[in-house]
């Protein structure tokens, strides 16, 4: 594609990326100045398209951004009334008191959202301050300056032929540069990774860690129905097998979101996770509130997990990351979205003051340096150790040693220092030799659902005549080494059943993409034990189409 002659747009800053952290720098960035020219450029259909998140939404980020939220109409209408400890065994419950919690686990004061709606009511907001925003435009390209900094993207590639070539009907796109280019694409973005592997910016940091996220939305009996209560379990079904556990958010209209977290380090490749929160149903504590109900969506992301000792260096010539593009999730709060959303300001404050300036195409350190110094490495620093230590001592342990570092940490120092992750998430698979299989009840279509009627309630299309966006960097590897050494363990990992060894008689096994099933959480790129396949964006416009996740 490098020969292609393209037309090219000038701006100030060109965004990649229409989530709270991307829509937070385009709006600040217009309050400072409201003659900078600004692009976010969203691979979604629609702005929200692709936006899945929890969501008990801390307001500290919108406060510092747009303080008459409210006034404006925000979706923020669902105050949190309850917080809800359980740890979970098959056939029983056990509530924990709040009383020993330490503070920063409160959520008094946050409220239950749809983070695809709070990003397009945001969308509203900056193109009311004339920032332009172009929906169905995947980034698939950097542009690169003379100096090798980064100077744009190429956006709004359609209609390559199956195998990557240029056909009669293909629009090869357009480059937009900027004087800087901010990356908000979430986690594991295919732009974002580039840049961090070109400018070594993982250098010294601890590895980044993951978690698997699923919802699904429930409408349920009104009479169960508890809106604003919040309800968070761990335990049962994944016992020592995995990290991870679920959340249970009543919102309005008497629906309920339902999520399960699966932590990427487990070791053995015979988990399944998706059927791992499709067993979590099933519990008669949930299994009660969801029965005579009916899911209406469905969808899945990877999360960032590695928190304040695996973040990257944000910057690099001409270019910031921003949100989950870093990593900037308060894993025991299960929450990020305020991250995002100061880390949008922030970069947003330091490209005014060096466009003022008449500077560009530098590195923006004075964003890096409000990260890591001001609210938000704050608010990463003091959990620092939650993850690591659930790692290295499992479940019940962790809850013991992980409150008291968070305890000790409101009055600003740990006992246990700053934690070590150990492998990534694909390093962390071991050999199926060592394990053994586990056996996953039937779903019952009721409660329980299986992956490709799930994958339905996402609304995920995908052009089928275009080049498959999975790529694999050595063909043999699926089935010569992952097959062999682990079980195909591609095959259970991806929450969209995107990944199949197909047997047939007389003929070698097959390894087949179905990359239109893919709804774009990047667990494949993240846990493929060879590190082998490489998730790059479809065309602009294909994916999930979340209606209100």
């Amino acid at each position: 594609m490098a020969e292609i002659e393209r037309e090219t747009m000038e701006y100030d800053v060109v965004i990649v990326g229409a989530g709270p952290a991307g829509l937070s720098a385009a709006i600040r960035l217009k309050q400072l100045d409201a003659d900078l020219n600004v692009v976010v450029l969203e691979k979604g259909s629609e702005v929200g398209a692709h936006i899945l998140s929890g969501a008990v939404l801390d307001p500290s980020g919108l406060d510092a951004l747009i303080p008459d939220w409210k006034d404006k109409g925000a979706p923020l209408n669902v105050p949190v009334k309850d917080d809800n400890f359980y740890m979970l065994g098959e056939a029983g419950q056990l509530r924990i008191p709040n009383f020993p919690m330490p503070p920063l686990m409160n959520n008094h004061g946050n409220y239950i959202v749809s983070m695809g709606n709070v990003c397009r009511w945001m969308a509203e907001q900056a193109e009311e301050l004339g920032v332009e925003i172009f929906p169905g435009m995947a980034c698939s390209q950097l542009v690169y300056g003379e100096n090798g900094e980064v100077k744009g993207v190429v956006a709004g590639v359609f209609g390559l032929e199956a195998d990557g070539s240029i056909g009669e009907g293909t629009e090869p796109g357009m480059e937009l540069h900027g004087k800087y280019v901010f990356l908000s694409e979430g986690v594991r973005g295919s732009l974002a990774k580039e840049v961090i592997a070109k400018y070594d910016l993982s250098k010294g940091k601890e590895p980044q860690k993951y978690g698997l996220g699923m919802k699904e939305i429930w409408e349920i009996d009104p009479e169960k129905h508890s809106e604003g209560s919040v309800t968070h379990t761990m335990g049962w079904p994944l016992g020592s097998n995995a990290g991870g556990g679920s959340f249970i958010y009543h919102l309005e209209n008497n629906q309920v979101y339902v999520g399960f977290v699966v932590h990427l380090n487990y070791k053995n490749p015979y988990l399944f996770p998706y059927m791992e929160f499709q067993r979590f149903k099933h519990h008669p504590m949930v299994a009660d509130l969801l029965e005579g109900g009916k899911r209406v969506a469905y969808g899945a992301r990877a999360i960032s997990e590695g928190g304040y000792q695996s973040m990257p260096k944000m910057v690099a010539p001409g270019v910031a990351l921003l949100g989950c593009s870093v990593g900037m999730v308060n894993v025991p709060r299960i929450k990020g979205n305020h991250n995002a959303m100061l880390s949008g300001k922030a970069a947003a404050e330091a490209a005014f003051d060096a466009i003022k300036a008449e500077r560009s195409g530098d590195e923006l350190t004075a964003y890096e340096t409000e990260v890591r110094e001001g609210a938000i490495g704050a608010d990463l620093k003091r959990v620092r150790n939650v993850k690591p230590l659930w790692s290295k001592y499992g479940l019940t342990a962790s809850l013991m040693l992980g409150g008291l570092d968070m305890w000790t940490n409101t009055i600003g120092f740990s006992v246990f220092g700053t934690q070590s992750h150990g492998k990534n998430d694909a390093d962390a698979t071991e050999e199926a030799s060592k394990h053994k299989p586990i056996d996953y009840p039937k779903p019952d279509g009721k409660l329980s659902f299986d992956r490709l009627t799930n994958v339905a309630f996402s609304f995920t299309n995908h052009e089928e005549s275009q080049p498959a966006h999975l790529h694999l960097k050595d063909a043999s590897v699926p089935v010569a080494v992952n097959l062999a050494k682990y079980a195909g363990p591609s095959a259970r990992y991806c929450p969209a059943g995107v990944y199949e060894f197909v047997e047939e008689a007389g003929k070698d096994t097959r390894f087949v993409i179905n990359f239109q099933n893919c709804v774009h959480c990047k667990t494949c790129d993240i846990k493929d034990p060879s590190q082998n396949i490489n998730w790059t964006t479809p065309q602009g416009g294909d994916g999930p189409n979340y209606p209100n996740m």
